[in-house]
């Protein structure tokens, strides 16, 4: 995590847009501020300390002050030391037996209660003592229970806002977020854990689909110039090769055929490059695929290889582009032609499914997308598993003489129209691949 908070340092450091001048006081403004567990720390603790020591303070106070409005021990010294003397005037005169008995009785209740005043005024005293030992204990108890909790709290708080913080700095830096799910904190935290790594996987997806787009923006204009320049030698070259078949002698007959072949090899992959340096465009319209894939497939499968052919009855016409989705199954029948041997079979099925969607956020229902679905399977050699991620890559071919756009124009088509192509293959059985087009694209 240090290393996290290192790397996030030295990354805003280096952020454009920061001046000299406010690059140091922005510095120091961050260094003179504690950590945030210290800060956190020290507020839960001022929170819990605060109030109790105002509360116990006059508590205290109440207390000392109502016991010291109790004590009246000079109040009955006097009334005693007044008593002595009222009782040593009176004894001095003449008394009956039971006057002299009431006065000894008056004087034995004003000494006792003196005595009983300076005992009350001695454990007032002591009691002062005790509010106030027992106030200070109780802060102290408060104080220690308040850091014990302020600092678990604030562990359970800055833990998981660390973790947080770290991560930042490794979406930032395109860098992957640790598997290992550090639990502490409260169960809000998962949720922040789990957006994040939600976030972030968006974010890679994201940046991997901005980064084949301009790779294949940048195929496609490579494409595209290069068949230009390809298609301007080649219309003079037929016409010399068709001027040299009329003229040429006999001995010569074999080079011109061999010329007028690699001319038509070059313009068909002239053709290929201009094919993949161009996207569908125009109005859509209405296709019929099960039509569509049943004429391509038997002009496209030779005779040699079994063919089966199964489309569903009342098949959804599909909004798309006519001639870019008969290249696409072209293509990849031409693949499964290539690998298939001779008296081989190459199975094509075409149906409609229906796949559920994400919810809608006006209705709250799911929404669900229909698919018309085209599957074309050989009994091939099969495709390698290293070699399975690269297939729809443009010019990565196995063929001898092949240009490598024939699956990455299915590949293009197909996410044109919003529709995705999968691969199945194993090897010594055959290859299954599978085209599937949204009915509205």
């Amino acid at each position: 995590m240090n290393e996290m908070r290192k790397l996030n340092g030295s990354n805003s450091a280096t952020e454009p847009g920061a001046g000299s001048t406010a690059g140091p006081r922005a510095g120091s403004r961050a260094g003179s501020r504690a950590p945030f567990r210290t800060r956190l720390f020290a507020m839960l603790l001022l929170f819990a300390l605060v109030p109790t020591v105002t509360v116990t303070l006059a508590w205290a106070g109440v207390a000392t002050r109502t016991l010291s409005l109790f004590s009246a021990r000079s109040a009955w010294e006097r009334i005693a030391k007044s008593g002595d003397d009222s009782y040593r005037i009176v004894t001095a005169a003449p008394l009956t037996t039971e006057q002299r008995a009431a006065l000894d009785a008056h004087q034995a209740e004003l000494r006792e209660s003196a005595q009983l005043a300076r005992r009350f005024d001695f454990v007032t005293g002591r009691s002062i003592r005790l509010v106030i030992v027992g106030a200070v204990l109780a802060i102290a108890l408060v104080a220690v229970g308040a850091s014990r909790v302020a600092g678990h709290l604030s562990r359970q708080l800055s833990r998981p806002l660390d973790e947080l913080v770290g991560w930042t700095g490794l979406i930032r830096s395109g860098r992957p977020i640790p598997r290992q799910a550090d639990r502490r904190g409260a169960p809000e935290f998962e949720v922040l854990r789990t957006g994040m790594r939600t976030m972030a996987s968006e974010l890679e997806t994201g940046r991997r689909r901005a980064l084949e787009a301009e790779r294949a923006e940048a195929f496609r204009e490579s494409a595209r110039r290069f068949a230009h320049e390809l298609k301007n030698p080649l219309t003079p070259i037929r016409f010399a090769v068709d001027r040299l078949r009329r003229n040429a002698p006999d001995e010569l007959r074999d080079t011109v055929e061999v010329l007028a072949e690699e001319a038509s090899r070059l313009e068909v992959m002239a053709k290929s490059f201009a094919q993949f340096g161009r996207l569908p465009d125009g109005p859509a319209a209405d296709v019929d695929v099960a039509e569509m894939v049943s004429r391509v497939a038997e002009t496209t499968v030779p005779e040699w290889i079994t063919l089966t052919l199964e489309c569903a009855p009342d098949l959804p016409l599909v909004s798309g582009y006519y001639e870019p989705l008969v290249r696409a199954v072209t293509n990849v029948l031409l693949n499964a032609v290539d690998a298939t041997p001779a008296g081989g079979r190459i199975a094509v099925r075409v149906w409609a499914e229906t796949t559920p969607g994400p919810a809608d956020s006006t209705s709250l229902s799911p929404t669900d997308t229909k698919q018309v679905v085209i599957s074309v399977r050989d009994t091939g050699c099969g495709i390698a598993p290293e070699a399975r991620a690269r297939i729809f890559d443009p010019y990565v071919t196995t063929k001898p003489g092949g240009t490598g756009l024939g699956l990455a124009i299915a590949l293009q088509t197909l996410q044109a129209h919003r529709g995705s192509i999968d691969v199945e293959s194993e090897i010594g059985r055959g290859t299954i691949i599978t085209l599937r087009l949204p009915v509205t694209a």
